[in-house]
């Protein structure tokens, strides 16, 4: 198919996995700075490593969007201008606000800094994204509730650039929308018959601590707590490259890195397929990729319309993969054969290794020959970012993640 090719956005909640967001084909990232973020149990960056990050955005072509979509309370107010313009400063390519006073004091602080809107602005409907952009904001990250009609409508009445999510994780209750009453009284909350049981006083009993309760508490920034499956859009992209969307956000800053490197390629092989003038096919290896990482069952979410129960999780709280990450590749040495391994998870010779490159291929090997970090022979890895070598069967990109077969297990919400 032929379309407008829109922006891949890639989550990057801290060095290292802003680098493998870049390397394995985001076009643009977003993260948050020491304040004013919603992810503050991420990594995040210093003011310094932010300075460092959207420099190497800007030497790899790509940007940096920087996260300032808190709802801040009045003793929040008075550092915010300074941040600002230590932002703009730096080269941010856009900051992303939630907050209409926020949003008014980037305007007058640093006109010239883009200003993209945040999801958690709730923005519904043409008319919102409307009046956001009279106010001058550059883009608008549409509501996960809208369907691809609604989506496609926004486009037709807005010339303001849209963003939407198409992968990650979605929580049971958003914007304003909660099933909990209808699941524990059978009286729905999205037709007026709410029974407040979010001010009901909970206790969180773990199955394998019997006796033990733990309560369940809001603390500064929310509660986390009845969690939805995953979104995945990507067996529909070409229905979201129609609707006219201007960049597709990839959920996950506190996501592993081997969820950063799996999610942005799938996407990445994609989005490129689908726009290469060809016909966009789903291929199977995409979504075996999605499987490989770390994630609830997969959901449409809202873009087809409604949602029913089956697109929440109700008798479980796991999380599902098919691969198990064990190892980074560092450097690789194309007359030695020999490769730089950081380990992330036990090894051992004689076991098969799959190697998921940046670009190339991804390939298999069977770990035939192993070395400590001074040049002992071993036969097991086991401690944790130990840096061994290994011999190469054929030539290995950096960067490139290790991993091998898992069964499908069940890992248990902490």
């Amino acid at each position: 198919m032929n379309g407008k090719k829109p922006e891949l956005l890639a989550p990057a909640g801290d060095r290292e996995k802003l680098e493998m967001a870049l390397l394995y084909g985001a076009d643009a990232v977003y993260l948050g700075g020491p304040a004013y973020g919603l992810r503050s149990l991420s990594g995040n960056f210093s003011r310094d490593g932010l300075r460092a990050a959207v420099a190497l955005t800007h030497e790899r072509g790509k940007k940096a969007y920087v996260t300032v979509n808190v709802y801040p309370h009045n003793e929040e107010l008075a550092d915010l201008p300074g941040y600002l313009r230590y932002l703009a400063e730096i080269g941010a390519d856009a900051v992303l606000v939630s907050d209409l006073g926020v949003f008014t004091v980037a305007r007058e602080v640093v006109p010239a800094l883009p200003v993209h809107i945040s999801t958690q602005a709730n923005t519904v409907n043409w008319a919102a994204a409307e009046a956001w952009r009279k106010l001058g904001a550059a883009r608008v990250v549409l509501a996960r509730e809208m369907s691809q009609e609604e989506i496609r409508e926004v486009r037709r009445r807005t010339s303001v650039a849209l963003e939407i999510f198409v992968h990650g994780a979605m929580c049971i209750s958003y914007s304003g929308r909660c099933l909990i009453s209808s699941y524990l009284t059978g009286r729905d909350a999205n037709r007026g018959s709410c029974a407040q049981p979010c001010r009901w006083r909970y206790h969180l009993v773990e199955e394998e601590r019997p006796g033990q309760v733990f309560p369940v508490e809001e603390d500064d920034h929310g509660t986390y707590f009845f969690n939805s499956k995953d979104l995945c859009l990507l067996p529909h992209l070409p229905k979201v490259i129609e609707s006219g969307v201007d960049s597709l956000k990839i959920e996950g800053r506190m996501k592993s890195v081997h969820y950063a490197a799996s999610v942005v390629k799938a996407y990445r092989m994609a989005l490129d397929s689908c726009l290469s003038g060809g016909c966009c096919i789903v291929q199977p290896e995409w979504m075996e990729e999605l499987e490989k990482v770390s994630h609830r069952a997969y959901t449409t979410g809202f873009f087809f319309g409604r949602t029913t129960e089956a697109d929440q999780i109700y008798g479980s709280s796991s999380y599902e993969q098919t691969s198990e990450f064990v190892g980074l590749v560092r450097s690789y040495d194309p007359e030695t054969h020999l490769a730089v391994i950081e380990q992330r998870n036990h090894m051992h010779l004689g076991e098969k290794i799959e190697f998921f490159q940046p670009r190339g291929t991804l390939f298999h090997q069977k770990l035939a020959e192993m070395w400590d970090e001074n040049g002992r022979p071993i036969e097991t890895a086991p401690h944790p970012q130990q840096i061994i070598r290994i011999r190469m069967a054929q030539a290995v990109e950096p960067y490139s993640i290790l991993r091998r077969d898992a069964p499908v297990k069940k890992e248990k919400l902490s």
